[in-house]
């Protein structure tokens, strides 16, 4: 990888065959760390979990950047290698977000041959629990911004949805399917609270636009002839704002129907800009809200969201391109001022 701003496309057709699943990033790490040594980086690995490591690297000449890119080595399921044509590369991860891997280094090597220097910050876990993320915030080395990549199609995020996964659990009394009059079904009862869920009115912010609620998956009973004594459904919810009065709503709205737990939140963001560049509205989580000791955050990568974490996930070789000059001026811009 003698010069990654020439090789785009092969440094990003590596990354993506090299599976990193989420819980399998060492081997992917391991070759970031060899590839930015040998450009003469002083690379950094932080422990996540066993072999699962964070990479940050620096350039020798500033230790201690104020500007750092930063994106996530991990992919969701299932491994799908590289191939390419005329104008796209394909394959998992090739835009989420090992093409803004190759994008990011690309620029860290044009900018610090022009003597503007950043830092480089790929992380484990994005994809499931941001633990690597969690663990860089605790070894924040002082920067002022942080240029977090995500497939945004190249357009500087103004904000950044936040996520809440709710757990509806139903209990009924099983009793045979013949006699439903001596059970109590935990299905019907679920089946009713996720009517009501559904019925629900979601805050909407003028600027990012509507919160939104998936049912993703549910579950119960025993068999058809049995009714059903447990039943359960995950719902994820998109914030545009605070989750408190959610909360409360969802848990007033479901009643004594069901028991709700929240077992995740990650806070919605809004999101520095910069002028003349354009904008979009991220609806999905980031690792930036575990980021906020590594400086003031802007969220930009090339790539759609919309091929993201599909069968025929695909990154255009010409926003790669772009992504690089991208990321060269706004760290430009705010290393000036």
């Amino acid at each position: 990888m003698a010069s990654p701003a020439t090789n785009l496309v092969a440094l990003t057709r590596q990354l993506v065959d090299i599976e990193s699943i989420t819980g399998n990033e060492g081997p992917v790490g391991n070759f970031l760390y060899r590839e930015l040594a040998g450009l003469g980086y002083r690379v950094e690995k932080m422990t996540a979990e066993m072999e699962r490591c964070n990479i940050y690297a620096t350039a020798p000449e500033q230790p201690n950047p104020g500007v750092v890119l930063s994106t996530h080595m991990d992919t969701v399921p299932p491994f799908i290698p590289s191939w390419e044509d005329a104008t796209c590369i394909y394959g998992r991860g090739s835009c989420d977000a090992k093409g803004i891997i190759a994008s990011q280094i690309a620029a860290a090597q044009r900018l610090r041959a022009e003597g503007v220097y950043v830092g480089l910050l790929f992380l484990v876990g994005e994809e499931r629990d941001s633990i690597g993320a969690k663990v860089a915030n605790e070894k924040a080395p002082g920067s002022r911004f942080l240029i977090n990549g995500e497939p945004t199609e190249n357009r500087v995020a103004v904000a950044s949805k936040g996520a809440l996964r709710a757990e509806i659990t139903a209990r009924g009394k099983m009793a045979h399917s013949a006699y439903p009059e001596l059970g109590d079904s935990a299905i019907d009862k679920l089946v009713e609270a996720l009517a009501r869920l559904r019925r629900m009115e979601l805050p909407v912010d003028p600027e990012v636009g509507p919160s939104t609620m998936n049912i993703g998956t549910i579950e119960g009973g025993r068999a058809p002839n049995v009714v059903a004594d447990k039943a359960r459904a995950q719902l994820l919810y998109r914030l545009v704002g605070p989750s408190e009065k959610l909360r409360e709503r969802v848990r007033e709205t479901v009643g004594e129907l069901a028991r709700v737990d929240f077992t995740l939140e990650i806070p919605f963001v809004r999101l520095r800009t910069l002028d003349a560049l354009p904008t979009m509205v991220a609806a999905f989580t980031t690792d930036i809200p575990a980021l906020s000791n590594w400086g003031e955050p802007l969220l930009v990568g090339p790539g759609s969201i919309h091929t993201a974490h599909t069968e025929g996930e695909f990154v255009e070789k010409k926003q790669l391109h772009e992504a690089v000059e991208l990321y060269c001026g706004i760290a430009k811009r705010l290393a000036a001022g």
